[in-house]
Parts: C-alpha cells; sequence; structure tokens
C-alpha cells in the first residue's frame, strides 16, 4: 500500500496513515507503558511481532503471542477500525484465516473468519508523543522532513544508513539492467549499448537515446565498423535527422550546400534499403532550452567516434581496474563535421566538443557501475560489485538540489556513493512519504519532546 495522506476527521489520518502507524507500533512494539489485553480481558504478551508483508495477505506472517499465558504463533492483521475487515473482505478470503490476533485502533465490531472462527481483538494505543510527531510529518511541506533532527543523529547511524541506501539503489538499478539483458536473450554487449546511449542523453533526452539504440542494428553495423562515414550515415539516419523536414528552415540551403548532409543522406538511403532499416521518428527529440553542446546531433557524433573507436565494448568495460582506464575507454570527440556545426547547415566555432570529466563521471555512475554490479550478481563473481562501489569512491559527488538540500542539513556529502545514496532516499522514501520505512524517520518519530 502507498502511503497516502487524506483529510479525514481528524484532518491528516485516513484509515491508510493510520494503518501504517499502526503497523510501525506493532513492528518496533513502540506499546504504552501498561498491560496489553484483548476486548475480551484476555492478556496479551507480544514475544514476536512476526514479519511484515509488503505483499497481498496479512500484514504480518509468523508472529508469536501469549493471549492469557497460552502461546500462539501465526498472522496479525491491523486496522484502523475494526469494520475495515469486511471493507477489505478478509472475512470471505481463506487466506486470513490462519489470523491469530485483530489490531486496531478501534474496536467497533467483532471479526469473523472465512472459516467462522471470532477472532480475539487488541485495541492498540497510539502514543501521544508519536502521534505529535507523525502528524508534523504528515503535514510539514519543508524538504527534507525531517531535517530538524538530522544534526542530533548520531554518525554511525547516518553512515549506516547511508550505506544501506547505496547498495539499494545499486540493487534497484542492477534488476533493471538484468530485466533488459534478459528482454535481450542475454546480449550484454547490446544492454551495454542502450544503457550507454541512454545516458548520453544526459536527462532530458534519455528515453529518446535508449529508443534510437534499439534502432541501430549492430551486426549489420559491424560490417562496416572500419568506416566512420559508414556508421555516422547509419547513426544519424535511424536517429531520423537525416529527414529534409528536421533541418530548421533557415539552414536548410546552407546543409545542401555544405555537401556532407547530401552525401550523408546518399549513403543512409544505401544502406537502409541494403539492411531494411526504418528510422525512428525524429519528433521524439528535444531541442527546448538544450545547449547546443547537447543537440542530438553532437551526442550521436560523440558515439559515433566511440563506437569507431572500438575502445569502449563491454569485454574492455569489464577488464577496466581505475576511474582513470575506464574514463580514458570512454573519452570521445565528435566526428570532423561536427567539430564546426551543431545541427546540419550551422557552422559553429569549430572545437572537438569533447566529453567533459563530469559528463564521463555521469557516464559512470549511470552506465558502468550499474552494468558491472549486474554483471557480477548475475555471474556470481563479486569481484565486478566491488570494482563497481570503487568507482564511485574517488568521483566527487553530484552537485544537485537533492545532495545541496541534505548538505544544509548535516549530511556529509563527499563522493558518488554519497549522491547516489540520497537521491535514492529522496526518490523512494521522500517523495513516496515512506518516512516509517526510513532511520531518519524513525529518528523523527520516537523523539519524545516535539520542542526539540
Amino acid at each position: 500500500m502507498n502511503f497516502i495522506t487524506f483529510v479525514s476527521k481528524n484532518k491528516l489520518f485516513s484509515p491508510c496513515t493510520m494503518e501504517k502507524l499502526l503497523h510501525y507500533i506493532w513492528k518496533y512494539k513502540l506499546f504504552p507503558l501498561k498491560p496489553l489485553q484483548t476486548t475480551d480481558g484476555q492478556t496479551v504478551e507480544v514475544i514476536d511481532p512476526g514479519t511484515l508483508n509488503r505483499n497481498a495477505g496479512p500484514d504480518f506472517f509468523n508472529a508469536k503471542i501469549k493471549l492469557d499465558g497460552t502461546t500462539w504463533v501465526g498472522n496479525i492483521e491491523i486496522h484502523g477500525r475494526s469494520t475495515d475487515w469486511y471493507v477489505h473482505g478478509h472475512h470471505e478470503d481463506i487466506h486470513y484465516n490462519n489470523v491469530i490476533l485483530h489490531v486496531t485502533e478501534t474496536a467497533d465490531r467483532p471479526v469473523i473468519t472465512q472459516d467462522g472462527k471470532t477472532l480475539p481483538q487488541m485495541k492498540l494505543e497510539v502514543p501521544g508523543y508519536l502521534r505529535e510527531n507523525y502528524e508534523e510529518l504528515c503535514r510539514t511541506t519543508d524538504y527534507p522532513r525531517c531535517h530538524r533532527i538530522i544534526p542530533q543523529i548520531d554518525p554511525f547511524t547516518v553512515h549506516s544508513w547511508m550505506n544501506a541506501l547505496l547498495y539499494e539503489r545499486l540493487e534497484q538499478r542492477a534488476q533493471a539492467v538484468a530485466a533488459r539483458v534478459e528482454k535481450l536473450q542475454g546480449d550484454w554487449e547490446r544492454a551495454y549499448f542502450i544503457t550507454l546511449s541512454r545516458n548520453f542523453g544526459f536527462g532530458i533526452n534519455g528515453d529518446a537515446f535508449e529508443t534510437w539504440a534499439q534502432h541501430i542494428p549492430l551486426q549489420a553495423v559491424a560490417h562496416h565498423r572500419d568506416n566512420l562515414f559508414q556508421i555516422e550515415a547509419v547513426f544519424m539516419g535511424q536517429a531520423g535527422l537525416l529527414d529534409f523536414d528536421t533541418i530548421p528552415k533557415k539552414y536548410r540551403d546552407e546543409a545542401i550546400d555544405d555537401d556532407y548532409y547530401p552525401r550523408l543522406k546518399r549513403e543512409y538511403d544505401y544502406l537502409a534499403h541494403k539492411f531494411a532499416l526504418t528510422p525512428m521518428d525524429a519528433a521524439a527529440w528535444k531541442f527546448l532550452r538544450l545547449r547546443p553542446q547537447n543537440f542530438p546531433h553532437v551526442r550521436i557524433a560523440q558515439l559515433t567516434q566511440l563506437y569507431y573507436n572500438q575502445t569502449a565494448g563491454f569485454s574492455r568495460l569489464l577488464e577496466a581496474r581505475t576511474l582513470e582506464e575506464l574514463h580514458d575507454m570512454l573519452s570521445t570527440h565528435a566526428t570532423p563535421y561536427w567539430e564546426s556545426h551543431y545541427t546540419f547547415g550551422c557552422p559553429s566555432h569549430k572545437n572537438a566538443k569533447a566529453l567533459t570529466a563530469g559528463s564521463l563521471n555521469l557516464i559512470t555512475i549511470n552506465t558502468v557501475v550499474p552494468l558491472l554490479y549486474a554483471y557480477g550478481q548475475t555471474h556470481g563473481n563479486d569481484k565486478y560489485c566491488e570494482r563497481a562501489l570503487q568507482f564511485l569512491e574517488p568521483i566527487k559527488a553530484e552537485n544537485n538540489y537533492i545532495t545541496r538540500q541534505w548538505a544544509e542539513c548535516g549530511i556529509k556529502v563527499d563522493s558518488a556513493s554519497d549522491s547516489q545514496a540520497l537521491i535514492q532516499l529522496k526518490k523512494e522514501y521522500c517523495d513516496r512519504k515512506y518516512c516509517l520505512h526510513c532511520r531518519f524517520g524513525y529518528e523523527f518519530l520516537k523523539r519524545k519532546n516535539t520542542s526539540e
């Protein structure tokens, strides 16, 4: 269930958010300091709250409790109100027949299982300080919501959570790579090419570059790998950028007159016929508010040169031992025509238009590290996973609004490992309002004095 805040009679808590809070209290045994008992007077001792279930079925599996001294092992279901048992249809679901205790804040109705058993119910009181802290987290519009307590958290807790977040992010990204490899029937080289291409979009054109890479027939292009012009013809043509209508009107005459565009178009038409190629829709490319250095033409020219140089294939990637060696492999520049152009027919000051150190770092973070980590996991070889982590350490932390905001709170952000951990925290916890699953959120919630 997603963490969603709705307006309710207390203006903050819905049944959804209340259930989440009750889950939290149950999981961490944050019970009030008084004997626990069921609605019919049985004493309750929670030996083991069980394992939180994030899928369909009861909320906690394999809990262990005592009711009037008798030990029970089974599942726990938690609701804000008893009536939610019926609203959710549990009374008709055999998967809830092995529930041993129904936990609720408001016991407004007996609950009966599909096989006819009346379940013991326990009212779970939410401690006042916990409710206040939770309401504050729900209410605030600040980011991060827990910013006030960050300086008070001991460094070990911060370090351990940051480390866990980093591994969590690597696992997620590795799973995405593995899924792509599986879809490509185990073709790591092609998965690498698509991933690398996507990251040459540097965010704005990421989706378009991924689509473009999927339109590149690598096996066919390999027959012309020693011909830079032919590679560029296929690369530009499959991007849809050789369509005359894609050239801004004010540059069309110049594009025809400079001869490069017509020659490239003729070569692509020949190769397209030879290999039965169909280009992507050029409308996918975005130019608005894009620096000329990031124009698709320039980035494709850089990829053309990189492919032609044959220095950065996947097998070479696996051999790289140091960040410097990796950067040397991935370093590239535009092909000759694009040294003095940003689009067809539009001249620019001549420069190599090489990848900057910052761009190489981003490609390392977003392409190399996930691929290496995924490859290591898939093949059971930890050295690649370890190398992926090692590549992150010497890279300076990404400078973006996420890292800046956490740095202002007192989080030390030095390397790409730190910034990747904070990006994971922002996307998977802060944005989703998963404060109850965050260690910083835990530190915020457990405060007894909300004025601290």
